[in-house]
């Protein structure tokens, strides 16, 4: 590849990050990853009445939990800053009078008024509603007075009048014809710049190669590809990445469920979950495969397989990525994701201060986890010794053969060697006294030692609890 890879997210900080926007991060890291090129970050922050610090910092901290390093941006800086918008105004105001100099733009006097005017006449006339071209034909010495008068005034670019063509990455060949847009605006009379022009300046003064975004931003490319041009500066690469619906085929809101990016941590999901998820919410390998690690995204990612149709965002899928992510992890990874979440459903419980204890515990509830915060419920379950669940657990262990089985099984765990081993010619023992076996052995042993007829496997939890609670709880 001739050229570096360079690519870009440009989020707006006017609220949270939502799956939508971390989906079209993903996308340009896996690109810049995989082609060991630049990822860009860069805050949209020019709506000033909207944007906040609050949300700038959402955005950040968002971003690092999903691991979206970025290579040039805030904290990090680079060669191409500042990286906010609002401290680049006077970039875009150099560009500005650069297109007024070479007569790709000029400034327009036209009040709202006046506007408004030209919007219903040709409303009323059948023709097309766009900039008419008034101030175009103005002459400069009349601009020059009238500028020098003070006159409000704004700045609009020469649209000139032919056909454009984008060859997109994922829509294929798109078309604009000449009469759809008039001469629009790229600095207001205040001397803030419009949402298009920033992003051309932008992109062309941070050299982005490739511009991979959501297709709500195709409608923009036909301005800015007209402000490439005006500029004499060459495009970049442009794809567009189709919505996120929710279930019921309509554009992915609140109403189907979290969007939030940092609800999604506090839900307990993995980052590794989530980002598998996102990546196959548009894209591909070309086969049916779907858990992968990150590595093996950054490795298979291609832009050429984000796909035109839409990605429909099913949470119970969600849930069961992240559950196999879960349990693929090494216990040891496993163990400080995990401990935060033990201990705010357990926060009395000091045997979570043992590490010993605490491993144990992990290795027990991974196979009954789906996300994070399962853990609380079934460690609860667990460590809080509890009455039987309902009437038939209860007759179960009212039996004059059950109190016999919890008798002899004391008395065998007593003198047995505290391993699996151990627990496991106990138990046979015990059962071979109150001749019992098989389920009528296991059962009511399980029920009177965690009060439930499920759970994780036996021998499991009592390597949790020890030998005197197990005991305790047997003789109780």
């Amino acid at each position: 590849m001739s050229q570096q890879v360079r690519v870009r997210f440009a989020p707006s900080p006017t609220g949270y990050l939502h799956v939508g926007g971390a989906r079209t991060a993903l996308f340009n890291w896996l690109y810049a990853r995989k082609t060991g090129g630049k990822f860009i970050l860069r805050i949209e922050d020019t709506d000033v009445e909207r944007s906040t610090q609050e949300s700038v910092d959402g955005l950040l901290r968002d971003m690092k939990w999903l691991g979206l390093t970025w290579d040039e941006g805030p904290e990090v800086g680079g060669p191409h800053g500042p990286y906010y918008q609002s401290q680049r105004l006077h970039i875009y105001q150099e560009y500005a009078r650069r297109l007024v100099a070479n007569g790709a733009a000029y400034p327009c006097f036209c009040s709202e008024e006046e506007l408004e005017a030209k919007r219903q006449k040709a409303e009323e006339e059948h023709r097309s509603v766009h900039y008419d071209g008034t101030c175009r034909r103005l002459s400069k010495e009349e601009v020059d007075r009238r500028v020098a008068a003070g006159e409000p005034h704004v700045f609009r670019v020469k649209v000139p009048e032919k056909d454009y063509v984008l060859e997109d990455l994922v829509r294929g060949r798109v078309e604009w014809k000449a009469e759809t847009l008039g001469d629009f605006i790229i600095l207001r009379s205040s001397g803030m710049p419009v949402y298009n022009f920033c992003v051309v300046v932008d992109d062309a003064d941070m050299q982005i190669s490739h511009v991979v975004r959501a297709e709500e931003h195709l409608t923009n490319t036909h301005r800015q590809l007209i402000l490439y041009e005006a500029l004499g500066i060459k495009p970049p690469v442009f794809g567009h990445a189709s919505l996120i619906l929710g279930e019921d085929k309509s554009k992915l809101s609140k109403r189907h469920g979290a969007t939030a990016v940092g609800q999604y941590a506090i839900d307990g999901f993995l980052r590794e979950a989530l980002i598998n998820f996102l990546a196959l919410l548009g894209w591909n390998e070309g086969n049916d495969r779907e858990i992968y690690s990150v590595e093996e995204l950054i490795e298979c990612f291609t832009l050429e397989r984000i796909s035109k149709s839409p990605g429909v965002f099913d949470h119970n899928k969600l849930i069961w990525m992240n559950g196999q992510h879960l349990r693929d992890l090494p216990v040891d990874k496993l163990v400080p994701l995990v401990e935060p979440f033990l201990k705010n459903a357990l926060p009395d419980d000091r045997r979570l201060d043992n590490p010993e204890i605490l491993r144990k515990l992990v290795e027990l509830v991974q196979i009954k986890m789906n996300v994070l915060t399962d853990a609380g419920p079934v460690a609860e379950s667990v460590l809080r010794a509890s009455p039987p669940e309902n009437e038939e657990a209860a007759a179960m262990i009212a039996t004059d053969k059950s109190k016999a089985l919890f008798a002899a099984l004391a008395e065998e765990f007593a003198k047995c060697e505290w391993v699996r081993d151990g627990y496991n010619a106990a138990i046979k023992a015990a059962g071979k006294t109150a001749e019992a076996k098989g389920k009528d052995l296991f059962m009511p042993i399980r029920v009177k030692i965690t009060g439930s007829c499920h759970g994780p496997e036996l021998v499991g939890i009592l390597d949790v609890l020890g030998r005197d609670e197990v005991i305790n709880r047997l003789k109780s």
